[in-house]
């Protein structure tokens, strides 16, 4: 059996250019460092070299900002002002030898591990409601030893990875597959809207309903999609009294100021101070315990208190230009598999953030989702950088240089 031309000239031009970055990378002018990354910077596409210079802006600014909402609790509560940001340098580290270690591995080697790391992360997503630790009404966490680990944050990457694999090859896979995982999916969903964590549940449907549609699954399906998962976050609200307080405290938290409505109060108090400039870096009054959860779930009131409305304005333009990156990094992939694996990674980046933002600032229900890379937390820390590391290796498997197959010619 022959080989067609195209891919014959496909391997030809895959195997020339292994050849030359194998010399580029051998080069005696190449530093140390440079010799480390699967490809040298000088061959790096600008969206590469953008995505990891405002990572890397973004997890520093993000250490600052949660230097500045934890530190007054933190002496206040646990005698050592750098408590938070001590253990957040110790999650960054482990946070970004991940995403090194992400951008050394070919995206189709993590597509391969995909399916089995979703699977146990289902499992452990199911364990939370019997053996799972309650905090504020919702059960998210489970100890094993030393460490917490919220299951529904650490599978974030790998609903990507799976939703890729899937949906990339939707018309060619057989009716059996296509039902065994949306039945994982839409069990995945329902297990965290049990927890309860309907925030998580619906960023979850919403990232799996964009990928499906980039991979081009009929509208038809897809509305009726949107409208069961519509239907289903209206159940899961109206059937957990927990839900229920928070959407009426949302609708109108002066109905109960100093009960459900609190928090959005305190929130909108704090947004509402930083003006246009904002108070100055470390002068907010919110986070001086009038504000709870500052360094988590409302990390962004504590921002714009303290870096005002054209804080807030720059902010949501960093996030439109990820997005943008996001994009311009899935049209320049050269398989259909990492195109839906970028859509996905700019989807949870950037969408996770609005939904903070938008609950902070009254715009959604009070619900418990952390600002990617600026909020306290290991789990959401390790999860942001590895999505990261992920859209930042699609880029680089554009070129071509790297991550591309090879052609086993057949016997005739």
């Amino acid at each position: 059996m022959s080989i067609p031309s195209d891919k014959k000239d496909n391997s030809r031009r895959h195997k020339q250019g292994t050849k030359e970055l194998y010399q580029l990378k051998n080069h005696n002018s190449l530093t140390f460092w440079q010799k480390l990354l699967p490809i040298p910077w000088v061959l790096w596409p600008a969206e590469a070299r953008l995505l990891l210079g405002l990572i890397t802006f973004w997890s520093l600014a993000g250490l600052f900002v949660l230097g500045s909402a934890s530190w007054w609790v933190a002496s206040r509560e646990m005698s050592d002002g750098a408590y938070y940001i001590k253990r957040q340098l110790i999650w960054m580290a482990a946070g970004w030898s991940l995403l090194y270690l992400t951008l050394s591995i070919n995206i189709r080697s993590w597509l391969k591990i995909a399916a089995p790391c979703l699977l146990v992360g289902l499992i452990l997503v199911a364990q939370t409601l019997f053996i799972g630790t309650t905090v504020n009404g919702s059960s998210r966490w489970l100890i094993l030893g030393p460490l917490q680990i919220q299951p529904s944050e650490l599978i974030k990457p790998f609903i990507i990875l799976q939703a890729s694999n899937l949906f990339s090859q939707w018309k060619r896979i057989n009716s059996d597959q296509k039902f065994f995982w949306l039945t994982i999916f839409g069990l995945l969903i329902l297990l965290i809207l049990k927890q309860p964590n309907l925030s998580t549940a619906a960023l979850s449907g919403i990232l799996l309903w964009l990928i499906a549609l980039a991979g081009g699954v009929r509208f038809r399906v897809l509305f009726t999609t949107a409208f069961i998962g519509g239907l289903l976050g209206v159940t899961s609200i109206l059937t957990n009294e927990y839900q229920k307080i928070r959407v009426i405290s949302f609708l109108n938290p002066w109905n109960d100021p100093q009960g459900s409505g609190y928090q959005l109060i305190q929130s909108l108090l704090a947004i509402g101070s930083g003006g246009w400039f904002g108070e100055g870096y470390g002068l907010s009054t919110q986070k001086l315990q009038y504000l709870p959860i500052q360094n988590t779930d409302f990390i962004y009131a504590v921002f714009a208190e303290e870096f005002g409305f054209i804080g807030s304005v720059m902010l949501l333009l960093f996030l439109l230009l990820i997005a943008f990156l996001g994009l311009r990094v899935s049209i320049r992939c050269r398989r259909n598999q990492a195109k839906l694996v970028a859509i996905g990674c700019s989807t949870i980046l950037v969408g996770q953030s609005i939904f903070h933002i938008a609950v902070a600032s009254g715009v959604m229900p009070t619900t418990g989702l952390p600002l990617p890379l600026v909020s306290y937390g290991g789990n959401s820390l390790l999860s942001s950088l590895l999505i990261g590391g992920l859209l930042i290796r699609s880029s680089l498997e554009s070129t071509g240089l790297i991550g591309g197959f090879h052609v086993k010619q057949s016997l005739k």
